[in-house]
């Protein structure tokens, strides 16, 4: 069990009055990390210390804060086994799956410090006689950054890296369910060296989330707010942001479809669909949830994908035995077979998994689904694909857009015009041909349409999140003026 303290200003400070919340293991029930409340007389203490080193940082020589964040991707990596145990406690994670994050995420740290030289601006030519006129873009402010749970140490690092590079300072708003995980990624980025304040986290019990980040979005000094998680929430964060006029980045949910066209080399397809559907138990923004498969070669890609599937079980991830480990909790799993029952019910032909222990659930792969069921258009977030069948690829285009999501695609086909044809005509921020739905780059524009979100994290695209654009004009001469 770890005790996790709020961090503000280069201090580990204990929430008012003292107050503390417990994480729970979701296999064993066990106390996985005991950490600070916060209040929301605290996490406005935080925005104050984001707010008084901001002229520091911002003013920092974009070398200097390269080296920084330079360091913290080296200290994170270090600290690689460390977040093996904080994960597996909290969420029940795989060591290949927080492999992964730690990789990924340092990979994020270092491409964020090489932005640092590369957030320029421009001359534009003026018609005014000796007027020097500049787009210069310049640090926005304090960054209130919120990230989720089932993926914490890349989308905690994201939330912050790039507003770093750009010269903010930042308050990392820790998911309630990983708050040590969370909470390590800040001890990172202190012990790199970041001036106090720089970076600030804070961790709060579930009852008190949204007192907690409301006093953020409403602090004078917090200017952009990203948010990744569902997009329930993201609407609430949304609009309280805009009550204040500020702008918001949101990642939201995902409904990913993987459209199997009728030249598509079968193997290939099925070793994307199992990863991006199963890899960390489904529970990734990115997971294929739906498969549209031409119906004249499905047979044969169904029979292919269940037997990959059986071979998939899950088990303690501590053991490090099985390719899956455990569900978040066992709400989802009662969720998900719920999702299960329903397409049982009404005609979907379950062809492995189903069940579950508690929250250990196997690859589950349901065919024939239909509208009619739940599966059909509700984010599952698990172990489970649907199997739909098109006639043809404008049913299979329609199939895959039949959705309020619009994060990440995938095409297989062998023709790649036409596969690329038809990735270009899904609604998603992002879309593969011949590969999986999961994938992630640290420098690549990554975000949704619909219901998704809107903007975009990585490389260049970032920048213009996390800077003010600004017109600055010199004149060189005498003025004339007509009054």
């Amino acid at each position: 069990m770890t005790d996790i303290a709020l961090l503000i200003e280069d201090r580990d400070v204990a929430a008012t009055g003292g107050a503390t919340f417990e994480r729970l293991n979701p296999i064993t029930g066990a106390v996985a990390s005991r950490a600070a409340a916060a209040t929301p007389e605290d996490a406005i203490a935080a925005a104050d210390a984001a707010a008084a080193a901001f002229p520091a940082w911002s003013n920092m020589g974009p070398n200097a804060r390269r080296s920084l964040l330079s360091k913290a991707a080296d200290l994170l990596e270090a600290r690689a086994g460390e977040f093996v145990d904080l994960m597996a406690a909290e969420t029940g994670s795989t060591a290949g799956w927080v492999g992964f994050n730690v990789r990924l995420a340092a990979g994020m740290l270092r491409e964020a410090a090489a932005l640092t030289t590369q957030i320029s601006g421009e001359v534009i030519p003026s018609d005014k006689p000796g007027c020097i006129a500049m787009a210069i873009r310049q640090p926005a402010g304090v960054v209130l950054g919120i990230a989720p749970w089932n993926a914490p140490v890349i989308l905690g690092v994201r939330a912050v890296a790039t507003p770093l590079a750009c010269g903010n300072t930042v308050v990392l708003k820790a998911s309630e369910i990983c708050p040590g995980t969370h909470r390590l990624i800040g001890e990172c980025l202190r012990e790199a060296g970041l001036p106090a304040g720089a970076v600030n986290v804070v961790t709060n019990a579930p009852d008190d989330a949204a007192d907690v980040i409301s006093a953020l979005i409403a602090h004078p000094a917090v200017r952009r707010i990203n948010f990744t998680g569902s997009t329930r929430v993201g609407r609430i964060i949304a609009e309280k942001a805009a009550h204040h006029l500020k702008p918001v980045l949101l990642e939201l949910g995902g409904k990913a479809p993987l459209v199997v066209l009728d030249d598509a080399d079968l193997d290939a397809a099925v070793a994307a669909a199992a990863f991006g559907a199963f890899m960390n138990q489904g529970q990734i923004c990115m997971s294929t949830e739906r498969i549209i498969v031409d119906s004249s070669v499905a047979d044969a890609f169904v029979e292919k994908l269940a037997a990959k599937a059986k071979s998939l079980t899950a088990g303690d991830p501590r053991e490090a035995r099985t390719a899956l480990g455990s569900l978040v909790g066992p709400e989802a799993a009662q969720r998900i077979l719920g999702l299960v029952h329903d397409a049982v019910q009404k005609g979907g032909r379950l062809l492995a998994g189903g069940e579950a222990r508690g929250t250990l659930m196997g690859a589950t792969v349901i065919d024939h689904v239909t509208p009619a069921m739940r599966i059909y258009a509700e984010e599952s977030f698990g172990p489970v694909v649907a199997i739909i069948r098109a006639q043809g690829v404008e049913e299979a285009v329609r199939i895959a857009n039949d959705t309020e999501y619009g994060l990440s695609a995938a095409v297989f086909g062998r023709d790649i015009a036409r596969a690329l044809d038809v990735a270009k005509r899904i609604d998603s921020g992002i879309c593969h041909v011949n590969g999986p739905t999961v994938h992630d780059e640290a420098q690549m524009p990554f975000g949704g349409v619909k219901a998704s979100g809107y903007g975009r994290f990585g490389g260049k695209a970032g920048i213009a999140e996390f800077t003010e654009l600004r017109w600055i004009t010199v004149e060189t001469g005498p003025q004339h003026y007509p009054i």
